[in-house]
């Protein structure tokens, strides 16, 4: 999908919601154990349930690799569910990858070629060599790993080399790097207070922000700091809309959940002249 199609979405929407699947069968309802793929069940009910709120599924690879090959089955037909039956919809691999070369190639080519996602998350640890062969795909959109949510990114992501800390620095690079139009970069929800020099430095980019509601990151706060002329922000929400509810109405549950952070989305799109 390409990010002209994106903002169509996000218009006709008026959202910008990312719903992750990070299935747990511990936590989804007991009722779909019984079933012979529940993962894939509770992931198809709970896509058809928002569907109408969101632009953007977000399916994270640990959850489906943790059930080994039938998780990997499951993703599979999660995927094709997505592509054939909701094709408006942008589809991101959360696998954050990070290799070189022709590794980092095959990596491409299993969550591109073979499972026909739009966008996978990279890590950019490894530098330029790691980050090129993702953005050699042109219809494809690598997402790469600025600023997290988590207590350890102050472990190396502020670090300060001639007093810039390392996360601009990494974005900053990046714009050099063959391809660099088509990424877009992660950006914690409860990291707000850099939001505004991020989006200064890459004021036409996406960003991926993860973190709001279960996290307690505030889309308020994201949407006036990150919001640019087209939009620019796909904000993820996984735990607070697909376990709303763990009994045989997680469905509405999700739905109602879901309706709420796009209300919230449409007003501040209205705000910014963008719908």
């Amino acid at each position: 999908m390409t990010t002209t199609a994106l903002v169509e979405q996000i218009k006709l929407k008026k959202s910008f919601l990312c719903v992750g699947l990070d299935v747990d069968l511990d936590k989804i309802p007991k009722h779909l154990l019984d079933l012979e793929d529940p993962i894939f069940e509770f992931c198809k009910t709970i896509i058809d349930a928002t569907a109408p709120y969101c632009v953007a599924y977000k399916p994270n690879i640990a959850f489906f690799e943790a059930y080994g090959l039938k998780g990997w089955q499951s993703l599979e037909r999660v995927i094709q569910y997505l592509n054939t039956s909701y094709p408006e919809q942008f589809t991101i691999a959360d696998a954050k990858r990070g290799d070189i070369g022709n590794t980092a190639t095959r990596y491409a080519k299993a969550f591109f070629d073979q499972l026909q996602f739009d966008a996978l998350t990279v890590a950019p640890y490894m530098g330029q060599d790691s980050v090129e062969p993702f953005l050699a795909f042109e219809a494809h959109h690598t997402i790469l790993l600025a600023l997290t949510s988590n207590s350890g990114a102050s472990d190396f992501q502020y670090t300060k080399e001639s007093d810039q800390p390392l996360y601009l620095k990494v974005i900053e690079k990046a714009q050099n790097w063959k391809g660099s139009e088509r990424l877009m970069y992660v950006v914690g929800a409860t990291k707000t207070a850099a939001l505004r020099k991020i989006r200064s430095c890459i004021p036409n980019a996406f960003l991926l922000v993860p973190g709001v509601g279960a996290q307690g990151g505030s889309l308020d706060e994201v949407a006036a700091e990150g919001l640019n002329k087209q939009c620019g922000l796909l904000v993820n929400s996984s735990r607070g809309i697909i376990y709303a509810a763990s009994d045989e109405s997680y469905a509405e549950a999700a739905a109602d959940a879901a309706r709420v952070l796009q209300n919230q989305m449409a007003h501040w799109l209205s705000q910014k002249a963008i719908v």
